[in-house]
Order: C-alpha cells, then sequence, then structure tokens
C-alpha cells in the first residue's frame, strides 16, 4: 500500500469536530501588511498576530512581511514589530513564542507604485515559502489609506503576487472606508474583484469580530425566551448608539469631508442594525448570514422628511473630562467653514412583516460623555396597569440592552415593587458581564478575524452587496445634508446637540443615557 493512499485512509483519532476543546489553527500561511508603520499596524494588526501565536492557533512557520516607505532591515522591524507587541498585546509577552514568530519576519521597503519593491516583495514570499514551508498561502492586508487599494491591487496582478498556484490560496484583507458613497464603493469593488475572486476578499468591520455582537446572534436564536417577543407586536423602537469621549486627534486629513455617518453609521450601525433585526439563518455560515442581512438592508425605509429625522452637528470647545477642549471648527487642520458632522442620529424603518411601523435610531458621534456602544431594544408599556399612576411614575419601558463595548455584556430592565408597605414599583436591571459570567478572557476582534482570513471563514466579514446597500441607505441623506443648511453645535462632553433630543420628542420618545 502507498503512502497516499494510506494518508487519504488515515484521520487523527484525537481531532475529532465534534471537540471544543481543540481550536482551529490556521494551515500553512503567511500575511503581508502594506502600510506596516502605522498606528492600525502597531497598535492592533501585529499584538493580535503574537497573541494568536501564543494561544497556539497559528501554524509553526508562520511568516510575516511588511511593506512600507521606511529603509529599514529586517532586524530593525523585528524590533518594531518587538516594540508594539510588548505595548498592546492581550496575553503576556513570552521570549520563546517571539523567538518563533521572528525567524518568519521579513520588510520590504518601497512605495507602492515601486516595481522594484514588489518585485523584492515577490522573492521574499517565495524565500519564505520555502524556507518556512508556507504552502504559497497568503494574505495581504492593505493597512492603507483608501487612495492607494487600485494602485496596490493592480501591483500584486502584475507581479503575480495574487494568483495563487494549484491547492493554494491567496487572499485580499481590506480596511474601510470602502468607499465614500455607492458610486466609489462600486468602482472600488470593481477595481479589486478584477484582481480578486469576490469570495478571496475580506471586508474588516472590527465590530463584527466583538463576541457581544457575535452574541446577538445566540441570544436571538439559541434561546426561545427573546424570539418570540423580538417583533412589532412587543418592540416599542430600537436604539443603537456609538459614542466615543475623544475628538478627531490628528486625523484631521482623515476625517474633514467624511464624517461621523460616513465613517460609522454606513458600516458599524448598519451591521448591528442588520443582525439585530435579520431573520433566523438556514445555518451559520457566511452565505447564509449574507442573504438574512442582505433582506433587512434592502428593506430599510428612509423618513419622508429627511430634515425632522435626521441630525448632524458639530462638537464645540467646552470643558470636557476636567479639561478644555476645542471645538471641531478650532482643531487643527480643519477648515473653519467645514460642515462635516462628528454627530450623526438618523431614523430608519424595516419595511417587512416583523419590523413595519418599529423606527430604528442610531446616532453616533465625537466627544460624547463617554465610550460606549450599545444596542437597546425598548418594549411597549404594558397595555393595561392595574396600578394607579403614581405607583408607577418611576417606571420606564422595559428594555434589553446589548452592550458591545467597554463592559461587554447584556442588560434587562424591567419594573419590580420597591419593598415597603406601598404599592410602588420601579425599574430594576438584571446584568451579565462577560468578565463575571466566565473565566477566559475575550479575544481582541483583530485576532478572531485574522484567524477568520487565514482559516477562509467568510462569516464576520460584510460582503461588497452589503456594502453598496448601505450607501444606498446613507446617500440620499448625506445628499439632503449638502443641500441643507449647517450642522448643529453641541457641547463636548454633552450627549449631543438639542436637535436630537427634539428629533425622538417629536415620536413621543426619547434617547437612552448609556
Amino acid at each position: 500500500m502507498s503512502n497516499s493512499s494510506l494518508g487519504a485512509a488515515w484521520e487523527n483519532p484525537l481531532r475529532d469536530p465534534r471537540d471544543r476543546r481543540l481550536p482551529r489553527i490556521a494551515g500553512p500561511s503567511g500575511l503581508v501588511i502594506f502600510g506596516v508603520t502605522g498606528d492600525l499596524s502597531r497598535k492592533k494588526l501585529m499584538p493580535a498576530i503574537y497573541d494568536l501565536a501564543n494561544r497556539g492557533l497559528l501554524p509553526p512557520g508562520f511568516s510575516l512581511v511588511g511593506f512600507a516607505r521606511r529603509d529599514w532591515e529586517d532586524q530593525d522591524f523585528a524590533q518594531v514589530v518587538h516594540d508594539a507587541v510588548r505595548e498592546h498585546s492581550r496575553t503576556p509577552f513570552r521570549e520563546e513564542v517571539w523567538q518563533q514568530l521572528a525567524e518568519g519576519m521579513r520588510f520590504v521597503p518601497g512605495d507602492f507604485d515601486d516595481d522594484t519593491a514588489f518585485k523584492q516583495l515577490k522573492s521574499a514570499v517565495e524565500e519564505l515559502d520555502s524556507s518556512r514551508g508556507t504552502g504559497g498561502n497568503f494574505a495581504f492586508y492593505l493597512s492603507v489609506p483608501p487612495k492607494f487599494f487600485p494602485k496596490v491591487v493592480e501591483q500584486l496582478k502584475k507581479h503575480g503576487l495574487a494568483k495563487a498556484r494549484k491547492g493554494s490560496w491567496r487572499r485580499a484583507v481590506i480596511e474601510k472606508p470602502f468607499g465614500r458613497d455607492l458610486a466609489s464603493a462600486q468602482e472600488l469593488n470593481a477595481v479589486v474583484h478584477d484582481v480578486f475572486e469576490p469570495d478571496q476578499v475580506f471586508r474588516i468591520d472590527h465590530y463584527l469580530g466583538k463576541e457581544t455582537v457575535q452574541n446577538i446572534l445566540a441570544l436571538r436564536f439559541a434561546n426561545t425566551m427573546f424570539e418570540p417577543i423580538w417583533n412589532r407586536s412587543f418592540v416599542d423602537h430600537v436604539q443603537i448608539t456609538m459614542a466615543e469621549d475623544i475628538g478627531i486627534g490628528g486625523r484631521a486629513g482623515y476625517y474633514d469631508g467624511i464624517g461621523s455617518a460616513r465613517d460609522v453609521i454606513q458600516n458599524h450601525l448598519l451591521q448591528l442594525m442588520a443582525l439585530t433585526a435579520m431573520e433566523e439563518p438556514a445555518s451559520f455560515d457566511a452565505a447564509s448570514l449574507l442573504t438574512e442581512k442582505l433582506k433587512v438592508l434592502k428593506a430599510v425605509k428612509l423618513p419622508d422628511d429627511l430634515g425632522r429625522h435626521t441630525v448632524r452637528a458639530q462638537y464645540a470647545g467646552a470643558w470636557q473630562g476636567g479639561e478644555k477642549v476645542r471645538g471641531y471648527l478650532e482643531e487643527d487642520g480643519i477648515d473653519p467653514a467645514s460642515t462635516t458632522d462628528t454627530f450623526a442620529a438618523v431614523k430608519l424603518g424595516v419595511d417587512n412583516r416583523r419590523w413595519a411601523g418599529v423606527p430604528f435610531y442610531l446616532r453616533t458621534g465625537k466627544r460624547l460623555g463617554r465610550r460606549v456602544t450599545e444596542i437597546a431594544v425598548v418594549f411597549q408599556r404594558a397595555p393595561h396597569s392595574p396600578f394607579d399612576s403614581t405607583a408607577t411614575e418611576e417606571l420606564g419601558a422595559n428594555a434589553i440592552v446589548i452592550r458591545v463595548q467597554p463592559d461587554e455584556g447584556i442588560t434587562v430592565r424591567f419594573g419590580s415593587k420597591v419593598p415597603g408597605t406601598s404599592m410602588e414599583i420601579r425599574d430594576v436591571t438584571m446584568d451579565f458581564a462577560y468578565g463575571e459570567s466566565f473565566t477566559e478572557s475575550s479575544p481582541e476582534a483583530y485576532e478572531r478575524l485574522i484567524l477568520d482570513v487565514l482559516l477562509g471563514d467568510a462569516n464576520l466579514f460584510p460582503r461588497h452587496q452589503e456594502v453598496e446597500e448601505s450607501w444606498k441607505i446613507l446617500d440620499p441623506i448625506e445628499e439632503y445634508w449638502a443641500r441643507h443648511g449647517r450642522p448643529a453645535q453641541y457641547a463636548s462632553g454633552s450627549w449631543g446637540p438639542e436637535e436630537a433630543d427634539e428629533m425622538l420628542a417629536r415620536d413621543g420618545r426619547s434617547w437612552r443615557r448609556p
């Protein structure tokens, strides 16, 4: 009997697919990071790669190639990664893990239109293939401003780096923003898909890598107590908030002209809305999830009067966190006449049987009260109350709140009698926090996403159809804003402009204080 037929018949008895103790480990592979000297790469990507190696989830010969405009040697590059990892990694630093990783690190200096650099990249990839046994499997991570995507992708094609030999794979990983409107997103998709097949392209939305976001699906579809009331008969409205307590920092060049709605609503918040509103998928695989999320995005209905049901604003100078902070228009590099929004709130409907008539309120902003992302499903009030109104004046509506960050967990809010001789009812909450219920800490979103790229698992990545549908929702709002008035102003450290409170007050509702 030949060895090859033996290999086909033999299966490792220790690797039972039902065994949850053995995590899926990436096969032989390498990662090329373009823009490796940037913030994202230093603070998130490299520490995540180290943490994956430390947890034993990367193959022994895993290789990392950095490409950037710096004249470094391989050992300088290794030093930069070393420092970034020491500072930002989640798991403890271990020298032996580091040594194994460092052996597979290479650095290629050059500009994106520099053919010599790409030839050098190709030979580095081929050298790693033979010395580290990467099997020809490489993912290219474009951690660069979107204007460079077409150039990098074109160079990968020109130098034969995008095409995999038989039996191995090549993948492209793209960071947002995916365009700045529908037309530019379609253009970008056309350029990328000219070189990589749609299923080889992984668009990163780091929110989808967060445990809590994946838990939305577990909460809804693994339990019978939530799904029966997750519809228009019981839900009054849904609020999705992503607040930051910082300003734009040094990102004026990137942020001005983009704004918070394009930066956050178009991707993160519409993705969270799709997961909250979607029907149960046939199975937990990329195609089934895409089908259900697309149904929601296609059913989204904009309000008839965009002036009354959307708000944009800019933060103004104020005291926040004990220091005097500048307003958006006073930030370095910002044109004092800029109309870029740093706060955006919109009211959306979903035109389908489950959600007809239930408003979804999405808001995001910088320099708000605190950093928090949450989804609040607010239920209707009890249809009839046998208690007199003074007994229930402290009572709000029932709500299920899913906190995505920072203290990940779920809160259920309901009314309960206050101890004592009189009948008084007040809101109480039941809390589930990840940190208290599980002993293991949640991995960073980028750990999960990088591992999924290497495994070829596309569950948590928005596909190009979702990106385009999301732009179809936001474009009319952005066009309306461009034609009408200027952004409102709100004090830094507050929870946004009065106009946003008025927008909900018109519907007889109010924003939750996260």
